[in-house]
């Protein structure tokens, strides 16, 4: 293991070993702990999205109490029918057909919850689609608050496994819209680098809260070794090798006024890659992601709730590397990446989901190649609807029990480059249309 990732990887043991210490009275699954229904935390009754409340109880380190110790074990299944408007040109992945696959998405484990100054949200999961284990979202925390010049100041530490998996507004990769997905739809192939380093990655970030308004965030991220990542079922070459340690920050002001709540923010992240883990040019690729995001909630009376999430990425390339391994023809090129979703949920029940993408770029004939206008762009527009029936804790299986059913349906305008005949052989984007129907649960 490099000497950057024994550094890092360190605290994660230690804080592991101090959250997961016999004796330690922690960890409880978070609705049991604080004694409050899905719907305090989660918009809609069903995570990830959160309200103003599971945002403090995120940025408070997971660690507000209201009942006694309760078992810290939680677990999770998505299982989902996909069926694309035109077979697929190949089955999506082995054991699977060209279309009209059932599967089950994905099973995870948690230990979730804190005590203290101290809090953790830790999954491993089964990759349904894929038949393997590997270790999944972690999330750390080390937290402390106090009153200074008359305001309430919380401070943190998150050593975590992805670049914003640690934010508290559902604006970023991490937690951004379409909340639920399965690895048998199709996906376009190009999109900014900051979402890809989901689990391949540990970082450490200091934060602090701000009278419940002004967040600030600044830290950064290394790549462990090749041996650790296959270890823990994760592939070691994709995107790549970080060269030193990546910077991210991130900045966020969140207001809220009667019923309603919003929050603008900024973030950035620079890193070197040895593209596929591939070290003999001696050079690195070299990206810089930019983006701001913004986000509004309109509660009423509490029975009815309104959201609207927005994000664009401005991602500069400099592929030094890529050029010289024959992988990319431009060494400087640019790719842009803009998101919107609006969401409504009557009494934590019943929601429905509209979400517009699209992404885009210059050509390049080596980078996207499997395409015919060589070009990264790929537009569409998704719609869901959903039942939560026990989002109000009020499940005949008990408070810990919760599911949601739903339909989503993705429209591409543009797909790889191009609406019409995309990829050469007459394949329009369209004919990736895909409805999907899925059941996701949780105990």
């Amino acid at each position: 293991m490099k000497a950057e990732a024994r550094v890092w990887l360190g605290p994660a043991a230690a804080m592991l070993a101090l959250g997961l210490a016999p004796g330690a009275n922690a960890l409880p699954t978070f609705a049991a702990q604080t004694g409050a229904p899905c719907a305090a935390c989660h918009v809609g009754g069903f995570g990830p999205q959160l309200t103003p409340f599971g945002r403090e109880f995120k940025l408070h380190g997971y660690a507000m109490r209201s009942n006694g110790f309760t078992a810290p074990v939680s677990i999770m299944a998505v299982a989902s029918y996909v069926r694309t408007a035109k077979d697929q040109p190949a089955p999506p992945a082995p054991h699977y057909s060209v279309n009209d696959n059932f599967t089950l998405d994905q099973a995870s484990v948690f230990i979730a919850g804190g005590v203290g100054h101290f809090g953790a949200f830790i999954q491993t999961t089964y990759d349904g689609v894929a038949r393997a284990f590997h270790w999944d979202n972690a999330d750390l925390r080390a937290v402390t608050s106090a009153t200074i010049g008359g305001k309430n100041v919380v401070a943190g530490l998150s050593l975590n496994n992805a670049p914003t998996v640690q934010d508290a507004f559902n604006t970023l990769p991490a937690w951004g819209f379409f909340y639920t997905s399965s690895a048998l739809a199709p996906a376009p192939g190009a999109a900014p680098l900051i979402g890809a380093f989901a689990q391949n990655t540990v970082g450490l970030t200091a934060y602090t809260w701000i009278d419940s308004q002004l967040y600030l965030e600044a830290g950064g991220y290394v790549s462990p070794s090749a041996g650790f990542l296959t270890h823990f079922g994760v592939d070691p070459t994709s995107p790549g090798d970080i060269d030193g340690v990546a910077p991210y920050g991130r900045i966020a002001f969140d207001k809220n006024w009667g019923d309603h709540n919003l929050e603008v923010g900024a973030f950035a992240m620079h890193a070197n890659i040895f593209p596929g883990h591939d070290m003999s040019t001696g050079l690195t690729d070299r990206y810089t992601d930019v983006g701001v995001d913004a986000s509004f909630q309109h509660f009423g009376t509490g029975k009815n709730v309104f959201t609207v999430n927005s994000r664009y990425i401005y991602e500069q390339q400099q592929l030094d590397a890529s050029q010289a391994l024959g992988l990319s023809g431009a060494r400087r090129t640019h790719l842009q990446d803009i998101r919107l979703d609006a969401s409504y949920y009557w009494r934590s029940k019943i929601g429905a989901s509209v979400a517009v993408f699209d992404t885009w770029g210059p050509p390049d004939q080596l980078l996207f190649a499997g395409n015919r206008t060589f070009k990264p762009a790929s537009s569409g527009v998704m719609f869901q609807i959903d039942g939560t029936p026990f989002g109000n804790s009020d499940s005949p299986l008990g408070r810990r029990f919760n599911a949601r059913v739903g339909l989503q349906f993705t429209h591409y305008l543009s797909f790889d480059g191009a609406g019409k005949n995309y990829d050469g052989f007459g394949r329009n984007a369209a004919d990736n249309d895909t409805v999907r129907v899925f059941t996701w649960v949780a105990y």
